[in-house]
Protein backbone atom coordinates (compact mmCIF):
# COMPACT_ATOMS: atom_id res chain seq x y z
CA UNK A 1 0.00 0.00 0.00
CA UNK A 2 1.17 3.46 -0.39
CA UNK A 3 2.53 5.87 2.67
CA UNK A 4 0.65 8.89 2.49
CA UNK A 5 1.96 11.96 4.87
CA UNK A 6 -0.82 14.04 6.11
CA UNK A 7 -0.63 17.19 7.94
CA UNK A 8 -3.53 18.89 9.86
CA UNK A 9 -4.44 21.85 11.72
CA UNK A 10 -7.39 21.97 14.20
CA UNK A 11 -10.16 23.84 14.21
CA UNK A 12 -11.62 25.50 17.53
CA UNK A 13 -14.23 22.84 17.32
CA UNK A 14 -10.91 20.32 17.11
CA UNK A 15 -9.03 22.11 19.94
CA UNK A 16 -12.04 21.31 22.42
CA UNK A 17 -12.26 17.66 21.63
CA UNK A 18 -8.56 17.49 22.00
CA UNK A 19 -9.06 19.18 25.60
CA UNK A 20 -11.57 16.59 26.18
CA UNK A 21 -10.49 13.30 25.03
CA UNK A 22 -6.37 13.67 25.60
CA UNK A 23 -4.15 12.78 22.78
CA UNK A 24 -4.93 9.28 23.32
CA UNK A 25 -8.99 9.73 22.61
CA UNK A 26 -7.98 11.61 18.94
CA UNK A 27 -5.50 8.67 18.09
CA UNK A 28 -8.32 6.31 18.17
CA UNK A 29 -10.85 8.88 16.69
CA UNK A 30 -8.07 8.81 13.61
CA UNK A 31 -7.20 5.67 13.59
CA UNK A 32 -10.51 4.56 13.12
CA UNK A 33 -11.01 7.00 10.11
CA UNK A 34 -7.95 5.68 8.14
CA UNK A 35 -9.00 2.25 9.17
CA UNK A 36 -12.61 2.92 7.81
CA UNK A 37 -11.42 3.63 3.92
CA UNK A 38 -8.89 0.33 4.61
CA UNK A 39 -5.66 1.72 5.60
CA UNK A 40 -3.31 1.70 8.67
CA UNK A 41 -1.80 4.42 10.53
CA UNK A 42 1.91 4.30 10.76
CA UNK A 43 2.59 6.97 13.43
CA UNK A 44 0.86 10.32 14.84
CA UNK A 45 3.29 13.01 15.84
CA UNK A 46 1.73 16.38 17.67
CA UNK A 47 3.33 19.56 16.75
CA UNK A 48 3.28 23.26 17.43
CA UNK A 49 3.04 25.83 14.81
CA UNK A 50 1.08 26.14 11.71
CA UNK A 51 0.54 22.73 11.37
CA UNK A 52 -1.38 20.53 14.60
CA UNK A 53 -0.36 17.33 13.95
CA UNK A 54 1.44 14.80 11.44
CA UNK A 55 0.01 11.33 10.34
CA UNK A 56 1.97 8.98 8.40
CA UNK A 57 -0.38 6.25 6.93
CA UNK A 58 -0.54 3.32 4.63
CA UNK A 59 -3.52 3.89 2.55
CA UNK A 60 -5.07 1.25 -0.76
CA UNK A 61 -4.76 4.41 -3.08
CA UNK A 62 -5.37 8.06 -3.73
CA UNK A 63 -9.07 7.88 -3.99
CA UNK A 64 -9.10 6.51 -0.18
CA UNK A 65 -6.87 9.92 0.62
CA UNK A 66 -9.73 11.80 -0.79
CA UNK A 67 -11.97 10.07 0.70
CA UNK A 68 -10.38 10.44 3.67
CA UNK A 69 -9.75 14.25 3.59
CA UNK A 70 -13.33 14.85 3.20
CA UNK A 71 -14.66 12.71 5.60
CA UNK A 72 -11.69 14.53 8.14
CA UNK A 73 -12.79 18.07 6.39
CA UNK A 74 -16.84 17.68 6.69
CA UNK A 75 -16.47 16.88 10.26
CA UNK A 76 -15.09 20.27 11.18
CA UNK A 77 -12.49 19.13 13.51
CA UNK A 78 -9.70 19.91 11.49
CA UNK A 79 -8.05 20.78 7.60
CA UNK A 80 -5.93 18.48 6.75
CA UNK A 81 -3.33 18.44 3.85
CA UNK A 82 -2.11 15.33 1.78
CA UNK A 83 1.12 14.35 -0.06
CA UNK A 84 1.48 11.01 -1.50
CA UNK A 85 4.56 8.79 -1.27
CA UNK A 86 6.50 8.81 -4.73
CA UNK A 87 5.41 6.30 -7.19
CA UNK A 88 1.86 6.22 -5.32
Amino acid sequence: MPKYLISASYSAEGLKGLQRDKASGRRTAVTAAVEGVGGKVECLYYALGEDDAYVIVDLPDNVSAAALGIAVSAAGAASPRCCASPGS
